[in-house]
């Protein structure tokens, strides 16, 4: 009910609701983290033209948020200052999350040890939402691969780290989860939803996920929930060639992992860590 306020000598002023008084600031900050989120998923800058394409909004709000967020050293632009990128003081925001969490310290151990057994790249995500979050990475010595995962956040479907998390839900949570269309990222990445729900029970009865070159062609990943949730949040992977990933050898790299996701969830618990 929108409340009517009065000048001096009891003269009605203008009518104020109280809600829609305090929707401004909130829709800014909403903004604010959409225009980062959208920033930090490109992998190129982006204009404001392109900003405003991917985000929606108008190119007055963007122009005033970005100009704010680049002088806070959230954003940064190019040398013609068309582009725009995420800054640096972003980064200090994610390692102090990084550094903040409990578990990341058993989980490190937990990656060293596994890369040393298995000599592949290891893996450790936090599922969010329908997405998985990539916190600790350990490349194999021989990799090619110079961009880290750390910080990445990939679509749970197509990642055995994420069909791991997701198999840890009911398939009715799982299908409120899921977005109405599965992006492919290569030909073989499943974008139908019953076949995803399928190799999810099939996951359940196994207890560990394998995709191979869903996310990546090339290579295959195996991937264990870490249960020390419940629902588990938290999964570790091993990522290995995919001609390499068949008979002994996925065994022998489907064992340690199960083997290591099952300690370290045990040590979390035991450290009371939730």
């Amino acid at each position: 009910m929108p409340e009517t306020r009065r000048r001096p000598g009891g003269r009605p002023a203008v009518h104020v609701a109280p809600a829609a008084a305090e929707m401004s600031p909130v829709k800014s900050a909403e903004r604010t983290v959409k225009i980062l989120e959208t920033l930090a998923a490109s992998p190129a800058r982006l204009t404001l033209s392109q900003l405003h394409e991917r985000t929606g909004y108008p190119r007055s709000s963007l122009h005033a948020l970005v100009r704010t967020l680049r002088e806070l050293k959230w954003v940064e632009t190019d040398d013609a200052g068309s582009a725009f990128g995420v800054g640096p003081h972003a980064l200090l925001a994610g390692t102090a999350y990084l550094d903040r969490d409990p578990a990341l310290i058993f989980a490190y151990e937990a990656l060293e040890d596994l890369r040393a057994e298995l000599g592949y790249t290891i893996h450790y995500a936090r599922r969010d939402e329908n997405h998985v979050l990539y916190l600790a990475s350990r490349e194999s010595r021989d990799s090619v691969h110079v961009v880290s995962r750390v910080g990445r956040r990939l679509p749970a479907h197509m990642t055995a780290l994420g069909q791991a998390l997701l198999s840890d839900l009911t398939t009715d949570e799982v299908k409120a989860l899921l977005p109405a269309t599965l992006d492919g990222y290569t030909p073989k990445t499943i974008t139908d939803r019953a076949v995803l729900l399928d190799e999810l029970d099939a996951v359940r009865q196994r207890g560990w996920a394998f995709e191979r070159e869903q996310g990546t062609e090339g290579v295959a990943c195996v991937a264990a929930a870490v249960a020390y949730r419940i629902p588990a949040t938290d999964a570790i992977s091993c990522s290995m060639p995919a001609e390499a990933a068949k008979g002994n050898e996925l065994k022998r790299v489907t064992a340690a992992v199960t083997a290591r996701a099952q300690s370290l969830a045990t040590a979390l618990r035991r450290e009371g860590i939730r």
